[in-house]
């Protein structure tokens, strides 16, 4: 059997992993509850599938149970994470259809568990470089030159459900925020917990509130995605095939000052 190396954390409007083959379902046991990942095949590596809002996008963002899902990838073997995610814009460069290869993030959250190490342990991870260089490096060299990505970005992830006001949207523009989403913390956080290499690449959907001369709905966010689905799985499948398990970053380093939780 091959090593599972590899994971893709399916973001809204990434439910099913069309580009793998031999697909299986597992149920994956951990200590924060159980968690469905789809096991396929691409370019002769086993890549495990997770869909972070669930198959039928029936989980909202602010109650994701994050720490069972980074857990469960790790449980698989999983070294590298490419997930995805939708956001609204605030920078006026990165309009809806971008890629944004995001390398840092402010975190607005209110009450998301952001840790394994609760009790018996302390860590205070090392967050300078959150989202795994190499790795972004790698998706950044393999992008096709038709799509846009731009090569770093600031997230602001919000608790969410709702969508954010514009009040909330210039104060994220004053702190230097590109990007507005609700799920990149604390998932981001936890894999490097565990020693986890992990990259997002964002789809920008609408502009945020505010800037965009309409309502924000969430139909607007799903027909975004869909025109550029295709698009997105070619940047994800061109990564993959140009990766490999061994981890040259300090990313597998920043959880052994409290011990490997794996």
């Amino acid at each position: 059997m091959m090593s599972i190396n590899f994971g893709v954390i399916g973001g809204t409007g990434v439910y099913n992993p069309k580009m793998l083959t031999s697909l299986r379902e597992v149920t994956v046991d951990t200590p924060y509850g159980n968690v469905q990942v789809k096991i396929g095949v691409y370019q002769n590596k086993e890549i495990a599938f997770l869909a972070r809002h669930g198959f039928r996008h029936s989980v909202p963002p602010h109650a994701i149970n994050y720490q069972a899902n980074i857990m469960a990838l790790k449980k698989l073997g999983v070294k590298k994470i490419i997930a995805t995610a939708a956001v609204g814009s605030l920078n006026p460069s990165m309009v809806p259809g971008d890629f944004v290869l995001i390398d840092q993030f402010i975190d607005f959250t209110k009450g998301r568990k952001q840790t394994f190490f609760e009790e018996g342990k302390v860590l205070h991870i090392d967050m300078t470089e959150p989202y795994c260089p190499h790795l972004r490096k790698v998706i950044q060299e393999n992008c096709p030159q038709e799509i846009t990505l731009h090569s770093q970005g600031t997230y602001v992830c919000t608790e969410g459900p709702r969508f954010e006001t514009p009040a909330e949207i210039r104060m994220f523009q004053m702190w230097g925020g590109d990007v507005v989403g609700m799920t990149s913390v604390p998932e981001v956080i936890l894999a490097r917990e565990l020693g986890m290499c992990y990259a997002t690449i964002a789809t920008v959907t609408n502009f945020a509130a505010g800037i965009s001369p309409n309502p924000l709905t969430h139909e607007e966010v799903k027909q975004t995605l869909a025109e550029n689905g295709a698009n997105l799985q070619k940047l994800i499948i061109n990564s993959l095939e140009d990766l490999d398990e061994i981890q040259n970053c300090l990313c597998a380093e920043a959880y052994k000052e409290a011990g490997n939780l794996g």
